[in-house]
């Protein structure tokens, strides 16, 4: 959304928040997904999809870990 308008007061959560809230569920729904998408490429045995999905699925939860701890620290969980 390209708004010069917060809407936080929609969702009760500024938009920085939301978005990064959003940005962590994204990550690890992907890499939820990619799980099935590795396992039908096993099916096919073709070990290169095999491979391109495991390094997307570690780097979405990479994403997901980095954003988890970033939330951590803003919403002071440590």
């Amino acid at each position: 959304m390209t708004s010069n308008t917060e809407t936080g007061g929609v969702t009760g959560t500024a938009d920085k928040d939301y978005n990064l809230i959003w940005y962590v569920e994204a990550c690890l729904s992907n890499a939820l997904r990619l799980e099935s998408y590795i396992q039908d490429a096993e099916r096919e045995k073709d070990q290169e999809v095999v491979e391109l999905f495991r390094k997307a699925q570690a780097d979405s939860r990479k994403g997901a870990e980095m954003g988890k701890e970033l939330l951590r620290s803003r919403l002071g969980g440590g």
